[in-house]
């Protein structure tokens, strides 16, 4: 479904220029039949209030369970969509190594649900995976380097021989001679410990306690099984001159305006480093529903994969209940269920693309009709824009707003189907920015609140889709 989705939002992108062409049509058809349709009521001009000073979404440290829970949440949708056969199935071969995992943490204070969930986000349960196909790269259950193997854990890697084996396993493979690769990867795992499940596993145990007993947080040893005890430390040095403390906030206390030297740090990392930890908890939380409630698993899955972020999860489809035609938007104004976009839009760093709503008139109605948004969502919108004119630095600088809440008859017209932005929870921003520090201060903001789990966001070739969570206003006046 994920594909199909993608390319019909591509073919709205594509619409957009022929909505004008659409428009004046409808002018000539009204013009030349000598028949005027009676105007549609016309949603009051919106007053929007200016964004509070200071940051709505900043770090509270008696709340730290709840930035955990959303992070958890925020960050799950890869676990999902890149899973090597599903969720399911890697939960499947996971759980195969549970008895492993159990007898490798035997004796220490190492969480075996954290173990295995490392297995999940490592490996996927494979035991002979190799990162890159290079066994020098990362390898094995657990996904060691050769080099951090051989020097810091103990481990026996032949790694001349690992590579020699790697090369006809490939081959016997590509030629389906399965018993022969299963042969070969018994004499790999008997020259180079990564492949050897156990051996791996008690490595990697190792390692854990090395990084406990240097940090003396587990959250911050599990953290640094992907991100480097070096790395991680340095961090913390910037942060607040290397004392260790919880992930959560070192994580959210960090912003492109406050602990910048950490922030641009932890943003540096290109493999997703500082989430690791987001991910570990949600894979956890994957091989707890696998255990314990498999039908909700399923359904999690499905909405998952369902479209390119996590936008049905926050509104899932059979329970967000999509405006139908223009009449029942209309009456949604009416209702102050949808509010229209600010009128004020220049000051609240926003701008509006005139082509919004431009197929209005093929249903009779004006382009105004498309212009609004849930209140949660409009609450977001200008909170996030007011944040990148502040990280930006750039005062007058405007996000370009392309497309607000619509119908499920518009979508008809457009050719797609997107449930929460015919409910009014979704919106497009242009990729279009002043500077460089324009795009990366909303780059910074759209990862902030998806860690949140505020919103889902996915990226198009000119714009960039957001979905707000329903809870966003809340969040907004209360806290995270």
């Amino acid at each position: 479904m994920r594909p199909r989705r993608t390319r019909v939002r591509r073919r709205r992108l594509a619409l957009a220029g022929a909505a004008l062409v659409a428009l004046i049509a409808g002018l000539v058809v009204v013009l030349t039949s000598g028949e005027t349709p009676p105007p549609p009521p016309l949603p009051l001009p919106g007053i929007g209030q200016p964004a509070k000073p200071g940051d709505p979404f900043a770090y509270v440290p008696g709340r730290a369970a709840d930035f955990v829970a959303r992070a958890t949440a925020g960050e799950a949708n890869v676990l999902y969509v890149k899973s090597p056969g599903g969720v399911v199935a890697t939960a499947v071969r996971v759980a195969a190594f549970r008895p492993m995992i159990d007898a490798a943490v035997a004796g220490t204070r190492i969480d075996p649900n954290l173990l295995e969930a490392l297995v999940f986000v490592e490996s996927a349960g494979d035991p002979n995976a190799i990162a890159g196909g290079d066994p020098a790269d990362a390898s094995g259950l657990t996904q060691i380097l050769a080099e951090t193997g051989s020097s810091l854990l103990g481990m026996h890697i032949d790694l001349a021989r690992s590579r020699h084996l790697t090369g006809q396993i490939d081959l016997a493979s590509a030629q389906g001679q399965i018993a022969r690769m299963t042969r070969l990867e018994r004499q790999r795992a008997s020259i180079d410990d990564r492949f050897d499940p156990r051996k791996a596993l008690a490595a990697t145990v190792r390692y854990l306690e090395i990084a406990e007993q240097h940090f003396g947080r587990w959250d911050l040893a599990f953290e640094s099984y992907h991100m480097g005890i070096g790395n991680l430390q340095t961090v913390l040095d910037d942060y607040d001159t290397g004392r260790p403390v919880p992930y959560v906030q070192l994580y959210f206390d960090t912003a492109p305006g406050h602990h910048s030297a950490a922030f641009d740090l932890l943003a540096s990392f290109g493999d997703d480093s500082s989430l690791y930890y987001w991910r570990l908890l949600g894979a956890e939380q994957i091989m707890h529903l696998y255990r314990t409630d498999a039908p909700a698993l399923a359904r999690l899955n499905g909405l998952q994969i369902a479209a390119g972020s996590n936008a049905y999860v926050l509104h899932p489809p059979d329970a967000v209940h999509p405006f139908t035609d223009p009449d029942a938007l209309d009456r949604a104004y009416a209702a102050r269920t949808i509010l229209p976009l600010p009128s004020n839009a220049h000051a609240l760093g926003l701008r509006y693309d005139p082509g919004i709503g431009s197929l209005a008139p093929q249903l009779h109605f004006t382009p105004a009709l498309y212009r609004g948004l849930r209140p949660a969502a409009l609450d977001l919108l200008i909170e996030l824009a007011a944040r990148v004119r502040t990280l930006s630095g750039l005062p007058t600088s405007t996000l370009t707003v392309t497309s607000a809440v619509s119908d499920e008859r518009y979508q008809q017209l457009l050719g797609v189907s997107d449930p929460p932005a015919a409910a009014g929870w979704s919106f497009t921003i242009a990729r279009s920015y002043a500077s460089g520090a324009q795009a990366a201060a909303f780059q910074a903001m759209l990862d902030r609140l998806q860690a949140l789990d505020l919103i889902a966001w996915e990226r198009f070739p000119s714009e960039i889709e957001v979905t707000v969570a329903a809870d966003a206003s809340q969040a907004i006046v209360h806290g995270p």
